[in-house]
């Protein structure tokens, strides 16, 4: 009688330590990763994966580019009205669009497991962002700034937000340039230390209002879009929504985000923003501004704006963190633009609530 051997595997001579690695070093890793594309692509590696993903602190979303989107989708990512009334709403719809996007090809590991995130044609972002139950620091990038300019204009602005506005800084210059040898002035009168005749004459002034007004537009927009994400995520420390331009940014503390839970938001009776408060503005410019670098800025102005409410009844301690939260606003020359400027001389305005 022939006897019948068996074949069997040789044991694999590797050990893998990958499951050795413990959960929480995993989920640093993952919060290091932060960007919400890939960490949409780890979902898909492995069971482990999958329940490790959403309970990560730290979520990045940066959107490269802006996208068409088909009717059904478009439906799908309804904000706060079915169509966009303005430009950044739309960026803000094809953003969460591309949040989704990394998400649609998972399926269960198990028939016992629902997918972490649902068709794409049956729920709105903020629905899909929910999953993510743990977020405490979140970053969005748009791809480019709301506010349009001319060429060589710069703009940049910084605000804060609870329920409302808190704070708004936002520098500006006509242009930016290496310093030349012999630097034509804007206005090619001599710096006094005080606004120059012609600011006012020549369109100087009403520029600065347009900057002013657009800058607080897009920051409320900003704002008012983001509410829904906001009250679904308690976990929520910092939220920061900026832009690839480095044009603008809105932030939100951990007291912030507090206040916004807390108190009801005022909406906009014309557009789908928040409501700019009644405001109290601080002005100063200067027609030629050296920066470090052999950089120069013409036309430099610098715009601190807080609401009248509240600047009439804080204390040292609050405009001590006004001061604080315009020196820190940007980075750069930029900041030294900011120093430079709070030096000259302050023209008080007051702002209408809008």
């Amino acid at each position: 009688m022939q006897s019948k051997s068996r074949i069997h595997a040789d044991p694999s001579p590797y050990q893998d330590h990958f499951d050795q690695i413990p959960d929480s070093l995993v989920l640093l890793i993952f919060n290091k990763l932060a960007d919400i594309r890939s960490l949409g692509r780890c979902l898909a590696v492995s069971k482990r994966f999958n329940i490790l993903v959403p309970l990560v602190h730290d979520v990045y979303v940066r959107i490269d580019r802006v996208v068409s989107v088909d009717g059904d989708s478009d439906e799908a990512l309804t904000l706060s009205s079915p169509k966009p009334r303005n430009l950044l709403a739309h960026l803000l719809k094809l953003m969460l669009f591309a949040i989704l996007k990394p998400f649609q090809h998972l399926q269960n590991f198990s028939a016992g497991h629902k997918p972490l995130l649902p068709h794409l044609s049956h729920h709105s972002p903020a629905q899909v962002l929910k999953n993510f139950t743990h977020v405490r620091n979140l970053r969005i990038e748009l791809p480019a700034g709301d506010v349009g300019t001319e060429d060589g204009v710069v703009l940049k602005w910084r605000a804060e937000f609870g329920s409302t506005l808190h704070n708004c800084v936002i520098l500006g210059g006509t242009k930016m340039d290496r310093r030349p040898s012999s630097a034509n002035l804007e206005g090619s009168v001599e710096d006094t230390g005080s606004i120059p005749e012609p600011f006012y004459t020549n369109g100087g002034l009403k520029l600065r209002v347009v900057w002013t007004i657009s800058s607080l537009v897009a920051a409320s927009t900003r704002h008012y879009l983001l509410r829904q994400i906001i009250r679904d995520h308690p976990s929520l420390r910092s939220l920061v929504l900026t832009d690839a331009d480095g044009q603008g940014t809105l932030t939100m503390g951990a007291e912030q985000l507090k206040e916004f839970r807390e108190k009801p938001l005022a909406a906009s009776a014309s557009s789908n923003r928040t409501q700019v408060p009644a405001s109290n503005m601080k002005l100063r410019y200067t027609p030629y501004l050296e920066l470090p670098e052999g950089m120069a800025l013409q036309g430099a102005t610098l715009v601190a704006i807080k609401p009248a409410e509240e600047g009439t009844s804080s204390g040292n301690c609050s405009r001590k963190d006004a001061e604080a939260f315009v020196c820190g606003a940007f980075d750069g020359p930029f900041q030294a633009a900011v120093k430079a400027l709070l030096k000259r001389r302050t023209y008080l305005l007051e702002m209408n609530g809008f």
